[in-house]
């Protein structure tokens, strides 16, 4: 699914960067440019970075 139709960046990019290590959504914004141009997508990457922080994700914690 596309988070960000401005740059084209879908959820999986996203969620990639957060199992990495992004945990802002200026993080986000700087590593792929989600949330850099109108901002309409932060509220998404905020509950994308949200869910990756949930303590026993088992999305994140295979990774």
């Amino acid at each position: 699914m596309y988070v960000c139709l401005c740059t084209g960046v879908t959820s999986q990019v996203v969620v990639d960067l957060v199992a990495n290590g992004a945990n802002t959504s200026k993080q986000i914004a700087d590593a792929c440019g989600a949330g850099a141009d109108c901002g309409r997508c932060r509220r998404t990457v905020r509950a994308i970075i949200a869910a990756g922080q949930v303590e026993g994700c088992p999305r994140h914690a295979a990774r």
